[in-house]
Formats: structure tokens, sequence, C-alpha cells
């Protein structure tokens, strides 16, 4: 009996080591050492307005952070004076760039809940006195304790392993089965079978526990604030973000503004300073002494450009031969008589107006002999006809031109028009803008409208006014002409205007310091830069009118 007991003691015994193993495998993991999930909470701010002045205080620890905006704009104000009331007498803020203000209030730790804070705002001519509300959080016992958790997680794991019943239900197994053993054929059988069961009872608790992530998450994340959207589909927008987004706001106003009509267009040079380089002739080009101009090349209005050589074929060649012996000819003879003629002159045999009539003859006779030599030498020299810069064209020397070829064009580049279409006929266009693609704004001038049709459009001219940028001609532009009617709404920059997936058009209005909603509005065009809201929303509001396309991409 007693050798029973001993064995079915060290049955129970190895059962427990391979039990044991297990668990003990499993000790290295920190219940309560799990990182708890990012927070998405703002830290503990407050806002208030004026006329002037919109102001935001954010509370981090022991410091407040102050942005200072200009209410209608949201423009961040710099240079301003900022005091605090405090329990110890007002302090003035620490001025940061882009409008932000820092200042120390340790005595906002020693309390919890609600508080108020004064601040005093100076900028410029302009002063105001603003009280913020901040909910302030209680201190969080978790953070205040880190230590004794740590130990606490020590002591609530040794007490887990002493409740866990599966160590004691197979030592009280090992010990009946060495009982019940007598033999030792039975006592192997028993010591194989305990064995099986402690591996299949650590197997057990290894499959039970594997509903744990081993894998340690995220630490807490830090609770700097973020843009976000929320649940009522408003825009929560914390004011440094909105200083990153550049985010600027504009007051609606409603008025009478003017109906306008959008056209596409294209630049063109003005017909008054442009000018097309010809040959009259036709022939070969050849460079002049500097080479030819390249694109872009200023020129003055006279300057040679290059040279055409007109060709001279085989049977002018002969003719002019011919001529130039006929020439030679009577060229001989007409000497020879005005030598006679001067030798009879002094005798008074001739008279001296036949003398002067013959030398005369002879001078003609040269110059129709040195015009043969020209036609076959000389070559036409190409003159610009403005001034200006050369537009298009590349010649190329013994390139050979004809009588109708543009050689080179030459615009003003200060002056420019442009070439609207219209499918319709308008009356009292006046004022008028053009936008390219990319480019400032450009202001028009009406200067006709063509009644001939082309391609179902009539053409409408109108001239840049001042100076043109870096416009070209040919460049694609859209046109809006005033037509002198008017109607009621709201203008805006078409920067505040974006378009949905479903094609709706809206805009963001801020409806507090950090928080901005979305209202559909329906439009039409006033000018390249602006557009008339008809419906949407009411004069007086804050409408975003730059970093509007971000605001649509927070999700």
């Amino acid at each position: 009996m007693f050798t029973s007991i001993s064995f079915g003691l060290r049955v129970a015994a190895l059962t427990l080591i391979l039990g044991a193993g297990a668990a003990h495998a499993h000790d290295g993991h920190d219940h309560d050492g799990e990182a708890a999930p990012a927070s998405t909470h703002v830290l503990p701010r407050g806002e208030a307005s004026s006329a002037e002045f919109g102001i935001v205080v954010v509370a981090s620890g022991d410091h407040l952070t102050i942005y200072l905006d200009q209410f209608a704009t949201n423009t961040p104000l710099s240079s301003a004076e900022i005091e605090v009331e405090t329990p110890q007498g007002p302090v003035k803020a620490i001025e940061q760039p882009d409008g932000v203000y820092t200042l120390k209030a340790p005595w906002l730790l020693a309390q919890s809940g609600h508080a108020d804070i004064v601040l005093s705002v100076t900028a410029g001519a302009n002063a105001d006195i603003f009280s913020v509300g901040l909910d302030i959080p209680a201190a969080s016992p978790a953070d205040a304790n880190a230590a004794g958790r740590a130990d606490a997680s020590a002591a609530q794991g040794w007490l887990d392993k002493v409740a866990d019943p599966m160590p004691w239900i197979m030592l009280a197994g090992g010990l009946v089965a060495g009982i019940f053993a007598g033999r030792a054929g039975t006592r192997r059988q028993a010591l194989l079978l305990l064995t099986a069961v402690a591996i299949a009872a650590s197997h057990d608790r290894g499959l039970a526990h594997d509903g744990h992530d081993e894998t340690p998450s995220a630490s807490v994340a830090d609770q700097a604030d973020r843009a976000q959207r929320e649940p009522d589909g408003a825009i929560f927008v914390p004011k440094p973000v909105q200083r990153i987004f550049v985010l600027r706001t504009q007051l609606a106003q409603s008025g009478r503004l003017q109906r306008t009509i959008e056209l596409p267009g294209r630049i063109i040079p003005d017909p008054n300073a442009t000018g097309y380089v010809q040959t009259a002739l036709g022939g070969r080009l050849s460079p002049p002494p500097g080479g030819f101009p390249r694109l872009g090349t200023a020129v003055k209005a006279g300057d040679v450009l290059g040279y055409v050589t007109p060709p001279v074929q085989t049977v002018d060649v002969s003719d002019m031969r011919q001529r130039q012996g006929e020439l030679d000819q009577q060229i001989a003879i007409v000497e020879r008589r005005l030598a006679r003629y001067e030798q009879l002159t002094t005798s008074g045999a001739v008279s001296r107006t036949q003398l002067e009539e013959t030398r005369l003859e002879l001078q003609g006779l040269k110059d129709r002999r040195q015009s043969l030599d020209r036609v076959r030498q000389d070559s036409e020299a190409l003159v610009a006809p403005v001034s200006g810069v050369i537009a298009e064209g590349t010649p190329i020397a013994g390139q050979i031109v004809q009588t109708t070829q543009v050689i080179l064009q030459i615009y003003d580049p200060k002056k420019l028009w442009v070439e609207a279409l219209s499918f319709d006929v308008f009356d009292g266009l006046r004022e008028a803008t053009a936008r390219g693609a990319d480019g400032p704004s450009l202001a028009l001038i009406f200067r006709g409208a063509g009644s001939a049709d082309r391609s179902q459009s009539f053409p409408i001219h109108f001239a840049i006014k001042g100076d043109p940028g870096n416009a070209r001609t040919g460049q694609f532009v859209t046109v809006f002409a005033a037509r002198g009617e008017t109607r009621s709404g709201i203008a805006l920059p078409r920067t505040a205007v974006v378009r949905a997936t479903n094609g709706q058009e809206r805009v963001f209005e801020q409806v507090s310091a950090e928080r901005f909603v979305s209202r559909i509005v329906r439009t039409e065009p006033l000018d390249s830069e602006r557009v008339v809201i008809l419906t949407g929303i009411e004069a007086g509001r804050r409408i975003v009118v730059q970093g509007a396309e971000l605001l649509d991409h927070i999700r």
C-alpha cells in the first residue's frame, strides 16, 4: 500500500511538471500591460469671437496655447498683445510664429471641471476683452499609479496560478492512479496514461488561451488634435491644421450683379502690331550678316532679316546676254558721236543742245546696261514691317520660297487680342474678362463683333487691357462677357466652390472657430475670378474661399 502511494505521488509530480510547463510557457504574456486604444478626443479648448477677432484657447498640461485670427477672413494676427488673468495677476502671453501665443498656467493642474479664462487682446487700433470657458478633465488614476499597476499585475498573476484548478486535479488523479495500480505493468500503463492526460490538458490550456493577441497593441497615441469629420457631417479642423491648410474665409454679401455669358476664345495678335515677312519675287533664301533671327528674337521695323535671290532661267540668261550686247554696241556708237560733237562745238558747227542730248542718251544706255547686271546679281532684302518679336517661322539658308509663303511672323507681345466665338448675337458687350487653364485673369475691352458666319458662330474681338503677362498667341481661354442685365446674388471667388462626386456644387461655411459645414449651392459665372451664388447660403455667413478643396478631402 505504501509502495502504491509512493508511486502515485511520483506520477502526480510528473503530471504537475508537464502541465505546469505549458502554463509557465505562457506566463510571459502580460494581460494588464496591453496598451489602450488610441484616444480620439481633442485637448480641452474654448473659443470666443467679436467683430474683429476670433480666439481659440487650448489647454495642454500646464500650458495654454492661444490662436488669434481676424474674424472675417480667418487670417492669423501677429504682433498683438494678449494678457491673461491668473491668480497671480495679469500675465502677458509669449508670441510665437503665425498668430500663436503661449502661456504657462500651472494653476490649471490644481483644478478640474469648468474654468473661465479672461483675456484682453490688443492688435493695432483694435482692442477687446474675452471670457473663454474650458472644461478641464480630472487626472486619470491609471496615469497617476503606473508603478502600482505593474505590482498589482504581478500579484494578480500569482493569484491566477493558485486559483487555477487544473494542476490540483492532475495531482489528485496521479495519486489515485498510483494507489490502485498494484503491479509493475499496471504502473507502467498508468504512467503512460497520466502523461498523455497531462499533455492533453496542457494543449487544452494553450487552445483556451489562443483568443488573446500576443502582439502588443500600439502605444497610447498622443492627444494632439487632428482634423476629422464628425457624425453629423460637420468637419472639425483644429487651428494648427487650419494654419497648415491656409484656410481663409469671406463674409458673404448680397447685391445686384451683372449677368455674364461664357464664351470659348483664343489669344490672337493685335492686327495693328503684327506683320508678315514675305518675298515679292520668290527665290532662294540667304541669311543676313548676323544670321537668320530665331523665335523670340526682338526686332525693329526696318531691320533686314534675310535676302531672296530670284532664280534666272537658261532662256532668260540668253536673252539678257543678247540685250547686253546690243546695249554695248549702242553705247560705243553714242560715245564716238559724243566725242565728235565735243570737237565741233568749239567751232560752232554743232550746237551745245545737241551735245547735251547726246550725253543724256549715253547715260541712259549705261543705266540700262547696269540694270541687266543687277538682275543677275542683286537679291531682295527681307525687311521687318513692324517692331516686335519673331513669333513664327524658321528660315533656312538655300530654301526656295514662293511669293505667297510667309517666311516670318512678327508681333508685339504687349499688344494682344482675344477672339471669342458666340452662337448668339449680343448687343452692349463692353466689359469682359478672360482666363486660361492656368494663369492670371485678363481684363478685356470690346473691339467689335463680326456678322459673317464661322461654323455657325460669330467672332467677337476684345483687346487685352494692360500688360498681358505670360499670355501667348494661340492660347485657348474662356471669356466672361457682361451682358448689361443684372440679378441678385452673392459674389464669391471660384476657389470657394467645390464639386461633389454626384456633380452638386457646394461651399463650406465656418460655423465656429474650428467647425465647418458643407452647403449645397447653385451658381452662375460672374467673371474669370468669381461666381454668383443664387441659392444655398445667406448673406453674412463666413464662407471658405481658400483651402476648400482640402476640406473636401477630410474623412
